[in-house]
């Protein structure tokens, strides 16, 4: 009797354990859901789904009130025992209508759009695998809501709501990624992120200094790579995915893999990504300004002016590249979680494809103008510990080394000497976030951040035909930036109905910089620079009922100088020369924005958001002096010297638009629409278009779901920017834009029809296919150097295990 008691007592106890494992199925095809977010607040429980669909609940045994969410799927409400009656396994029923989501951008921590007063996009992992971006500026313009520019195909500088480069926030892993030479020119530093290695992306729009500090004045861009999962059983959990992908517009050949490896306390990720892109072929239907009918080859120790035997064909444009990425996981408790994490990538050396269509007295003004390679490295430990205390529910704590190293090339056509300057930056950061709910209506968020960046600069001048090289003008001074910031958020909600957010964050930051005189006559050898800004936000979100929600934003933004700003020595344009100026002050932004959203039954939802933004003390180029001297003798030539001063007031204000509309058999129609207008005061009082609010731009998809087909027409679109309407400092870039009858600079307006397909086999197979620009445009997306492929033919093979 004894024996037959203790093996039902064990049985009872597995049954029960085992219990204790949800999960979540797609109630159509019945295939699990990875990332779902089942969450309560009183008390406070969060859990997110694995790759097999599954989640511990332990934690919410007796709950009454647990929220099932995932994009893409109905939201659910439902209670343990609901769950125990169902045997813990849970279908959703797919509808692209909901008005909630959970992010992690809003305050550093997981948390429901519903109580957030500003606009959140989010990229999917679905989403990805069927648009299949070939870089991580490609995976931005998925959310219809990012305008991206390029200069080179190995580049991709996203526009949000009218800034663009420093004035926006790259974040990895709840890591800053901006860095103290981010610059006022085009950046391309989002492409070291592999978007094959991304669980999901978040785009904040508007100021997000409160949270993030400096730089986050157009908006944040939240990437949250994947996570090492653990095993809620015995068995070791072992999942992974292997791609590869080609595509036709320029020969790509991409290949990738990912594996995890979980234990119940232990786990492991690692994931490798390889590309190589070829010349970047355009279309045929457009407007012969984009041609390149001749380039510049080296032969015979001269530069030659060669025939393109295709003129379609960018050449030279293209380049290679690698991702790595390892993780580890340990959790020895449901109150302790540590993970490392080591990110590496480098690209080849690639062309500045935009300088290479510049031309003097009638010959190419380069012989050749090249990036060197890229490389990015993040060392990341982050520790999460969750206990009901005075002080926090939850504390994470994040520790970060990274290495930025990048180069540039140039030599005149028919020159012998080669200039390269690199730089190399070492970011070190610390954040210390919490959250604590004070009462079931009231949650506080607090954190504390420091970083401190290490700028190297280095100039070397070659001879390539003596092949000899001396020490040449550094880009940059040596110099320390750094920033120390305290902030706090505090979500109270009022009633069932009205959620009132405020904000506020304290940062100081200080540059040390000391500058070589050698090459250039400065008045001075070093330079310090000591300030502060106070920033804040005011928001609201009200719901009126389960199908309304308004929401109003009031936000302040910053822009501390960086060494970019106070110690660049660069060429802005022909016979231009920018120098140092180290009395700089942080620039202000000031942001209100009102956002409404409205679903018309299970059906249709349409959402609308209005915004205006004042950028006051703006850093600009303006003329300047040295010395008494408004022009000094830079690469050879006399050239007028100009500097980054707090000179300028600029505004943007526009709309973003969507509607999703659900139709019967698996038929459903979304849109997105963007109109933004900015101008920004000139020295002489006048008013110039701002050269980061791109024209009227948008998407708008026709999607087809049924079991495990999907199928997706969309047109992708970009207004017209005339001669008149250019900015100031655009309209001399006549290489990169279209000319009129008067030979003045201006951006044709555009559109592609496009066809995307992805079919999965079983669980662990799917195929990929799609056709891009298939009426073959010739087009050049505002303010880009390059011009984007024609028609693109799509083919990529997913494993899933």
């Amino acid at each position: 009797m004894r024996n037959l008691f203790f093996w039902s007592w064990l049985v009872f106890m597995y049954q029960n354990s085992a219990a204790q494992v949800l999960t979540i199925v797609d109630a159509e095809n019945q295939q699990p859901i990875e990332g779902v977010a089942i969450s309560a607040q009183n008390p406070p429980r969060f859990v997110v789904t694995n790759v097999n669909g599954e989640a511990k609940l332990k934690d919410f045994e007796g709950i009454q009130d647990i929220q099932i969410q995932s994009i893409g799927f109905k939201k659910k409400l439902v209670s343990y025992q609901d769950f125990k009656n169902t045997n813990f396994r849970l279908a959703l029923e797919n509808s692209p209508l909901n008005l909630e989501q959970v992010v992690i951008s809003a305050n550093r921590s997981k948390a429901f759009v519903k109580p957030i007063p500003e606009k959140i996009s989010v990229i999917t992992m679905k989403e990805v695998r069927l648009q299949n971006p070939q870089t991580a500026a490609d995976l931005l313009t998925i959310s219809g809501d990012v305008f991206i520019q390029k200069s080179q195909q190995g580049g991709g500088s996203p526009m949000i709501r009218g800034f663009s480069t420093n004035r926006l926030l790259y974040t990895v892993d709840g890591v800053r990624m901006n860095t103290a030479i981010f610059r006022g020119g085009n950046l391309q530093n989002v492409i070291s992120l592999d978007p094959y290695a991304m669980q999901s992306t978040e785009v904040l729009f508007g100021p997000g200094s409160t949270i993030y500090g400096s730089d986050a004045i157009g908006g944040v861009m939240s990437f949250q790579t994947l996570s090492p999962q653990l095993s809620l059983n015995d068995n070791p959990l072992m999942s992974g995915s292997a791609n590869a992908r080609f595509s036709s517009a320029n020969q790509e050949k991409t290949g990738h893999f990912d594996v995890n490896v979980g234990w119940k306390k232990w786990a492991i990720l690692s994931s490798f990504s390889t590309n190589d892109y070829g010349d970047l072929k355009m279309g045929s239907h457009g407007t012969d300004d984009y041609l390149r009918p001749v380039f510049v080859d080296r032969i015979d120790g001269q530069d030659v002016v060669v025939s393109n035997d295709d003129p379609e064909l960018q050449t030279p444009s293209g380049y290679s590249q690698m991702n790595f990425m390892q993780k580890i996981r340990f959790q020895p408790n449901d109150k302790w979680d540590f993970q490392y994490g080591f990110h590496y990538s480098e690209t080849s050396e690639y062309s500045r494809y935009d300088r290479q269509l510049r031309t003097r007295n009638g010959n190419p003004r380069y012989g050749e103008w090249s990036y060197g390679p890229q490389k990015w490295m993040m060392n990341n430990v982050a520790i999460t510990h969750k206990n009901s205390t005075y002080l926090f529910d939850e504390m994470v704590v994040r520790l970060a080394q990274q290495s930025f190293g990048e180069s540039r090339n140039s030599r005149n056509f028919n020159s012998a000497n080669r200039e390269v300057r690199s730089e190399n930056v070492d970011a070190y950061s610390i954040n210390l976030d919490f959250n604590k709910r004070l009462s079931s209506r009231n949650q506080l968020f607090y954190g504390v951040e420091g970083i401190l960046n290490k700028v190297t600069s280095k100039g070397i001048d070659q001879d390539i035909v003596l092949g000899t090289e001396v020490s040449g003008a550094a880009r940059y001074p040596q110099a320390d930036w750094s920033t120390l910031a305290v902030y706090a958020n505090n979500q109270f909600q009022v009633n069932e109905k009205l959620i009132l957010q405020a904000g506020l964050r304290y940062s100081t930051f200080s540059i040390d910089a000391v500058f070589d005189t050698t090459f250039y006559p400065f008045p001075f050898t070093e330079a310090k620079l000591d300030n502060g800004a106070l920033t804040g936000s005011l928001g609201a979100v009200f719901r009126p009922d389960e199908t309304w929600v308004i929401s109003a934003n009031f936000a302040t933004g910053f822009r501390s100088p960086n060494v970019d700003d106070m110690g660049k020595v660069f060429d802005s344009g022909d016979l231009l020369v920018v120098v140092p100026n180290s009395d700089l002050a942080a620039e202000y932004a000031y942001n209100v924005d009102l956002g409404i959203a409205k679903k018309l039954g299970d059906f249709v939802k349409l959402d609308f958001t209005a915004y205006y933004t004042l950028l006051d003390n703006a850093m600009v180029r303006r003329d300047f002096t040295l010395n008494g001297l408004d022009s000094i003798v830079y690469d050879g030539e006399l050239s007028k010297v100009q500097a980054i001063q707090n000179a300028a007031k600029a505004k943007v204000y526009g709309i973003q638009a969507g509607v999703d509309i659900k139709f019967r058999k698996g038929f459903s129609l979304s849109s997105r629409y963007n109109y933004q207008k900015g101008t920004e005061v000139l020295d002489n009082g006048s008013e110039s278009p701002s050269r980061h609010a791109a024209p009227v731009f948008g998407v708008t998809r026709l999607n087809y779901h049924f079991q495990q087909l999907d199928l997706q027409f969309y047109a992708m679109y970009n207004g017209k920017r005339s001669a008149a309407d250019m900015p100031e400092e655009e309209k001399d870039k006549k290489e990169i834009y279209a000319l009129n009858s008067n030979g003045e600079a201006f951006t044709p307006q555009w559109y592609t029809l496009n066809f995307k397909a992805m079919y999965s086999f079983s669980t662990n197979f799917s195929l990929s296919a799609g056709l891009e620009n298939i009426t073959d445009q010739r087009y050049r997306p505002y303010s880009s150097g390059i011009s984007a492929p024609g028609r693109n033919f799509i083919m990529s093979l997913n494993a899933r295990f």
